[in-house]
């Protein structure tokens, strides 16, 4: 057996070293996955900081009801149903009221217009408006004249059925205000309609007698 010499004794250490250091590595378990980070404790609040409390005379702003808006649309997109903390309107699309380019009613429509008049029964509002709208093909002036006529149709509809305490606001818009993208037949479709809207939760009392009906000029 050869001697060990003072050289030797040293590797010897430094291996000796190296095994305990692995062994302790191995005993310590899994290490944390890359960018982990150990989160810091929140930081302590003082509650009687000067800073959180309002300056002499200063008073906090009257509480805010935030406007939100529900939005419901059938599967076809035929009916849209928008209702927001003041108001509830309906969108209806032209083809499901009225054949290509006319003005006179479908026979399911009238089912569909009575159903917006029970609603409107039930809100009890003073004021119902009643818009029309097309798309962008054509001339400007004939999807006034053709938005006008649906809105004047539906509107004839809704007060048959509401009687005379309800003021009427109708309007034509052409292809103004679109509400989708007339690029697309799928979006020419949604803007082809007649919307009807009215406040939510209005007192039908607080209205005068008689019926009054609103219109543009085309």
């Amino acid at each position: 057996m050869a001697a060990l010499t003072p050289r030797t004794l040293t590797t010897l250490a430094v291996l000796s070293t190296l095994a305990l250091v692995t062994t302790a590595h191995a005993d310590d378990g899994p290490s944390e996955p890359p960018g982990t980070v150990t989160s810091a404790p929140p930081p302590e609040v003082d509650a009687n900081s000067p800073g959180l409390k309002l300056a002499e005379g200063a008073t906090l702003a009257p509480a805010k009801v935030l406007d939100i808006k529900s939005v419901v649309e059938d599967l076809g997109g035929e009916e849209r149903r928008e209702d927001t903390n003041q108001n509830v309107t309906f969108a209806l699309q032209a083809e499901v009221l009225f054949p290509k380019d006319s003005s006179k009613l479908n026979p399911e429509a009238s089912s569909r217009i009575q159903a917006i008049a029970d609603e409107i029964k039930g809100q009890k509002p003073t004021t119902v408006r009643v818009f029309g709208f097309t798309d962008n093909l054509g001339s400007y002036e004939h999807g006034k004249t053709l938005s006008k006529k649906r809105a004047d149709i539906v509107h004839d509809e809704l007060a048959r059925s509401l009687g005379g305490d309800i003021t009427f606001e109708v309007r034509g818009y052409s292809e103004d205000y679109p509400i989708a993208d007339n690029s697309s037949e799928e979006g020419r479709r949604k803007n082809r309609r007649v919307e009807v809207s009215f406040p939510r939760g209005a007192s039908a009392s607080d209205s005068g007698t008689g019926s009054e009906t609103a219109s543009d000029q085309s």
